[in-house]
C-alpha cells in the first residue's frame, strides 16, 4: 500500500529530489544569462516563465503507473506503456500520446490515444480508446475540460499546457522549509468562467533558472475554497524533464491519485506516423523499437 507522508514533509522531500544539472559543464559558474537576476526585483510572471516550462525531450517512452486511493485507503492500480511525442505546434498539434494497458490483466489490450492542440486553438484534445473485447475504437469526446483524466484527481485541463499569459501571476513571497526556499506564486485565470478561481504554486529557489522547478500546486475551486494539492518529484533523463512521481490529493473528497514514470527512454526517434487508430488495434509490438512485454 502506498503511504502518503505529511504534506509539508512531502514538499521538503520532493524539493531535495529536484535533479542536479546534467553535466559538469552545466555545473560550472552560471553566466549572467543563466543566473537568476540579483538586482532587478522578480515578478510572478518572471518565475512562471522561467521555471514553469521545461524541455521534455523530442519523444518519451516509459512505464506509467496510476494508483487511485479512496478516502478508506482502498487502492486501484493501472499500469500502461506510455509513448509521447512533441509535435512542436505543427498543424496546430502540441503533442500526441499513446497508452497501452499492461495491468490489470483483464484490461490488457485496451489502448488509448490523445492528440493535444496548441493553446491558441482553444480546442479540447481529441481522444480515442480501443476496446479489444468489442474490437472497436471509440472516439472520446471531452465536453468539459474539468472531466477526470483516467479516473484520477487530475482533469484534462490539468494535463494540458497552459500559456503563461492566460493568468495573472503575483509573487506572494518566499517560503522556507529547513534549508530550502521556494518562490510562492499566485496565478489567477483571465478567462470569464475558469475551472479554478486561482492556483498557488511553489517553485524551488535555486542558483540558476535551469534547476528551478514547480514542485507544488494548490488548486482553489470556483468558490475560492481549497480543492486539491499536487506535489511533483521530477527526474531528468538526457537533459529532458518529466515526472518521476506526481501526487494529487483532493482535500474535499480525501481521494488521492499517484502517478509514476519508470523505465524512461528519451529521444529514441519515435515516428510521428505511429499515432493512429491502426496502432491502437495492433498494439505496441507494431511500433519499431518498442515492445509491450
Amino acid at each position: 500500500m502506498i503511504r502518503i507522508a505529511s504534506l509539508r514533509t512531502l514538499l521538503f522531500c520532493i524539493a531535495l529530489s529536484v535533479p542536479p544539472l546534467a553535466s559538469a559543464a552545466e555545473q560550472s559558474t552560471p553566466s549572467p544569462q543563466e543566473a537568476a537576476p540579483a538586482q532587478a526585483p522578480l515578478t510572478g510572471d518572471d518565475i512562471a516563465t522561467k521555471c514553469g516550462g521545461k524541455y521534455q525531450g523530442e519523444d518519451q517512452q516509459s512505464t506509467f503507473t496510476v494508483t487511485l486511493i479512496d478516502k478508506d485507503k482502498n487502492e486501484k492500480k493501472h499500469v500502461y506503456l506510455r509513448i509521447w511525442k512533441d509535435f512542436k505546434g505543427k498543424d496546430n498539434i502540441l503533442n500526441k500520446m499513446l497508452l497501452f494497458t499492461k495491468f490489470p490483466p483483464d484490461a490488457k489490450g485496451v489502448a488509448f490515444m490523445r492528440w493535444a492542440y496548441v493553446p491558441q486553438m482553444d480546442k479540447n484534445a481529441d481522444q480515442w480508446v480501443y476496446l479489444p473485447e468489442l474490437r472497436k475504437i471509440r472516439r472520446i469526446s471531452i465536453r468539459d475540460p474539468g472531466d477526470s483524466f483516467l479516473g484520477s484527481d487530475l482533469t484534462h485541463a490539468d494535463i494540458t499546457p497552459r500559456s503563461v499569459d492566460a493568468d495573472s501571476h503575483r509573487l506572494l513571497g518566499i517560503d522556507q522549509i529547513g534549508a530550502l526556499q521556494f518562490y510562492v506564486v499566485e496565478s489567477i485565470p483571465k478567462e470569464a468562467n475558469p475551472l479554478y478561481s486561482k492556483r498557488i504554486e511553489w517553485f524551488t529557489k535555486t542558483p540558476t533558472w535551469d534547476t528551478c522547478a514547480k514542485v507544488k500546486v494548490e488548486y482553489y475551486d470556483r468558490k475560492g475554497n481549497l480543492l486539491k494539492k499536487q506535489f511533483t518529484k521530477w527526474q531528468r533523463v538526457n537533459g529532458a524533464w518529466l515526472w518521476d512521481t506526481l501526487i494529487v490529493k483532493n482535500v474535499q473528497t480525501q481521494h488521492t491519485s499517484v502517478f509514476k514514470n519508470t523505465d524512461v527512454k528519451i529521444n529514441t526517434g519515435i515516428s510521428a506516423d505511429i499515432f493512429t487508430e491502426r496502432t491502437l488495434r495492433l498494439g505496441p509490438n507494431s511500433i519499431p523499437g518498442v515492445t509491450g512485454d
